[in-house]
């Protein structure tokens, strides 16, 4: 199939995407922030030897250096501060986003193939999957119509309830193999998203897990994404990291 970049939220439905034949996908974690443009050249040649029956699935878990990305949908008029950090065309689906140390981000590498030719359905298990990793920190993460990723509410004494982003999810396919994926804020700098309209939304912020007060690592992140990633697509088995 020709390359698929996939921006529109979706609500409702299935909360599992499990293949098949129940084999388990690869879980890589690089312990040191990976260069993007590098991370992303290292992903597509495994998602490509996924496509190719060369390589298995692989869910890998890294943090890059400070640095700004636009989808395919990016808007130059919301990239406030373009000297600020490095910028990045990215192929994936979305607008703006801002990615750096304290935000995991969790590239999917997975063959629709042998779980469901449905993007729809795909969406909505990564939603899940962010969900159900946040409820294991007794945050309730929500999905809005018309707003791509994963949304907390904040309410305050005597101040307006707001509505803060806390994860981000852009994917794309090719030959029904996903790349790209999400990111968590677990302990980011917030103050670097204020270079952008993160995801071209401007009336609602971002938030953290520490910023809502959770002091969460990134390992007991990574803990809870991995036993959620669990429940929605299925198993994983350790595996080397494509770059440390």
């Amino acid at each position: 199939m020709l390359d698929r970049s996939l921006n529109t939220p979706a609500t409702g439905g299935p909360a599992t995407f499990l293949r098949g034949d129940g084999a388990p996908a690869g879980w890589a974690v690089s312990a040191a922030p990976v260069d993007y443009a590098e991370a992303v050249a290292a992903m597509e040649a495994r998602a490509e030897a996924i496509a190719a029956g060369r390589a298995g699935e692989l869910v890998w878990l890294l943090e890059h250096p400070p640095l700004y990305t636009a989808g395919v949908s990016a808007k130059a008029d919301d990239l406030l501060q373009p000297d600020r950090f490095p910028v990045f065309q990215s192929g994936r689906g979305g607008q703006f986003t801002y990615h750096g140390p304290g935000q995991r981000v969790a590239y999917v590498m997975l063959d629709l193939t042998a779980r469901r030719r449905d993007v729809r359905a795909f969406v909505l298990a990564l939603e899940a999957w962010i969900i159900r990793a946040l409820a294991r920190f007794n945050v309730e993460g929500e999905v809005r119509a018309g707003r791509v990723g994963v949304w907390v509410q904040r309410r305050a004494a005597l101040a307006p309830a707001r509505e803060d982003k806390i994860a981000a999810i852009g994917v794309k396919l090719r030959r029904w193999v996903s790349f790209h994926g999400i990111s968590l804020n677990v302990e980011p700098d917030l103050s670097h998203f204020d270079g952008i309209v993160p995801c071209g939304v401007t009336e609602h912020g971002v938030t953290s897990l520490v910023d809502l007060g959770l002091p969460v690592s990134m390992d007991e992140a990574d803990a809870s994404l991995k036993a959620a990633f669990a429940e929605v697509f299925g198993p994983v088995q350790e595996a080397s990291a494509p770059l440390s």
